[in-house]
């Protein structure tokens, strides 16, 4: 290995079966010797090399695909009861795990240790929901206007569903999409990040235990990690893929809903956040401020909800401006795996780049920067991945504010009245998570009302990111549409059947239409 943290990487590794080159193709219960290019993943946090995975080709693909396709016709026929046992096993064994993974999503992404820690909890915890939603697959009954009539309606698998993950969430929005769609009858294909490779061949070693242990056929569960060279749009283009789960940027999810579109597939879209917190004269000033300062700079600033505006009153705007830089000023900023540290790096150098760009549009179009900003350098930065996170004072109709910058860039805008509070905050092309700060109840239910926010998370007294697995999970505008997680989100991984079933002698049409022959 050729890791060199003192932070006890690699025990993890070991801990986790982590070679120096790993295949990156599995069937759940089988891993392929694929022939594609090795990827090796480096760090952000000390620039150093983890390990490698030889990539997937489209051959292999393919080949996990049948593999699916032919399992799928076994495993929608076990009850899913059952079904949700194997996922019960699942969440036992990350339970094991959960140390050593979370610090492989710590040390890989860039993300605290205690951020690590936390995501892989989120898969323990979709685990134990989809093993109680496994016996909540719920239809209807519908009272028929025919005589000895009964109606229902229910729902059946898909088949073979696609998902596809972004970095800043290395495991838990697999999860999120894998648990839901086994318990539902479906069997998933998944492509991760290729800036996380590790992460995802880490999962599914962890998997491929309970999997094994329960004789379960290959083609359940299945990886391919596999870049563009190998694997272009064949995913969303794929007819054997009825359902493609994709997270990641807006511009390239307007791509993925096209092409499987285009097919008449169906989607799962995360996308762009530009979340905002609106601040009132009659808000707890201490609850508020930890709320904004853990949205904006939690995972440098990497989540799809993280805090990217606050809209402030302006009699209390110089106070909460002044509180945020104290805070900002002594933000313990380092290495993720440091128990001090509270900000890590960011994923890469291109996001770095994107941050001071941003940063440069935001001082052309005539805001002001109030602090930080600067790329991080010293004997302390182990990088070229460290920044200061930033707050600016713009405007919201600024180019660059319309824009998600996914950096721990931070714009403050003031407002006078609540109806003003509320337009600005719902004026952008994106509309995923949103929360007020107020104790008076006129304010929030005006928030949480037909003419408040209008992003598919609103909160009260509560930041932007952090939300639990109980709730369904997703956004509205260009944040994509459909849900995740929990509520009735299973019923996206399954097709709707209406049922009419005639226990008379006769035959009588709907709206009593005569037709005698």
């Amino acid at each position: 290995m050729t890791v060199k943290t003192n932070h006890g990487v690699r025990e993890a590794m070991s801990q986790l079966g982590i070679e120096d080159i790993n295949f990156g193709v599995c069937t759940g219960t089988k891993w392929l010797k694929t022939e594609g290019d090795v990827t090796s993943s480096f760090s952000p946090n000390d620039n150093e090399r983890i390990a490698g995975v030889k990539q997937g080709t489209l051959a292999d693909y393919n080949y996990v695909v049948e593999k699916a396709q032919e399992t799928f016709k076994e495993w929608r026929m076990m009850p899913a009861p059952k079904r949700g046992e194997i996922v019960r096993q699942i969440g036992l064994e990350l339970r094991k795990y959960k140390e050593p993974l979370g610090m492989i999503v710590s040390y890989e992404m860039g993300k605290i240790y205690q951020e690590g820690l936390g995501e892989v909890q989120e898969m323990i915890d979709i685990c134990d929901f989809a093993v109680g939603q496994s016996r909540q697959l719920y239809g209807f009954t519908m009272h028929s206007e025919r005589d000895r009539h009964r109606m229902y309606d229910q729902y059946h698998p898909l088949g073979v569903v696609g998902v596809i993950t972004a970095f800043n969430f290395p495991a838990a929005v697999w999860a999120w999409n894998a648990m839901m769609a086994m318990i539902c009858g479906d069997v998933v294909v998944w492509k991760p990040s290729s800036k996380v490779f590790i992460c995802a061949v880490a999962i599914h070693k962890i998997v491929a235990n309970v999997l094994a242990a329960n004789n379960l056929p290959e083609g359940i569960l299945n990886m391919v990690c596999t870049s563009s060279k190998y694997l272009g749009d064949n995913m969303l283009e794929d007819k054997r893929i009825p359902l493609v789960s994709f997270t990641g940027s807006t511009r390239i999810g307007k791509k993925v809903g096209r092409i499987v579109g285009e097919r008449l597939g169906k989607t799962i879209l995360e996308l762009g956040g530009n979340n905002a917190i609106i601040i009132t004269p009659e808000a707890d000033m201490e609850m508020a401020i930890r709320a904004v300062v853990f949205g904006a700079v939690g995972t440098c600033g990497q989540r799809c909800t993280s805090t990217r505006r606050i809209i402030v009153h302006d009699s209390i705007y110089d106070t909460v401006k002044e509180r945020l830089i104290a805070i900002y000023k002594q933000l313990p900023i380092g290495n993720a795996l440091d128990k001090k540290t509270l900000v890590g790096p960011l994923v890469d150098k291109w996001a770095v780049n994107d941050f001071t760009n941003s940063i440069e549009k935001v001082k052309q179009e005539g805001g002001k920067i109030i602090f930080g900003g600067e790329v991080l350098t010293g004997d302390q930065f182990e990088s070229d991945c460290y920044v200061m996170p930033c707050i600016a004072e713009v405007e919201n109709h600024f180019e660059i504010v319309q824009e998600e910058t996914f950096a721990p860039l931070l714009y403050m805008i003031k407002y006078s009245e609540l109806e003003e509070a509320i337009n600005i905050h719902n004026d952008v092309p994106q509309g995923l998570s949103s929360a007020i700060f107020s104790r008076n109840m006129l304010e929030t239910e005006r928030f949480l009302s037909h003419e408040g926010s209008d992003c598919g998370i609103a909160n009260v007294n509560i930041g932007t990111s952090g939300a639990e697995i109980g709730g369904a999970f997703g956004g509205e505008k260009e944040t994509g549409g459909g849900r995740e997680s929990g509520s009735d989100a299973w019923k996206a991984y399954m097709r709707r059947q209406t049922n009419t079933i005639n226990f008379g002698t006769e035959l009588p049409l709907a709206q009593g239409i005569e037709f005698n022959v």
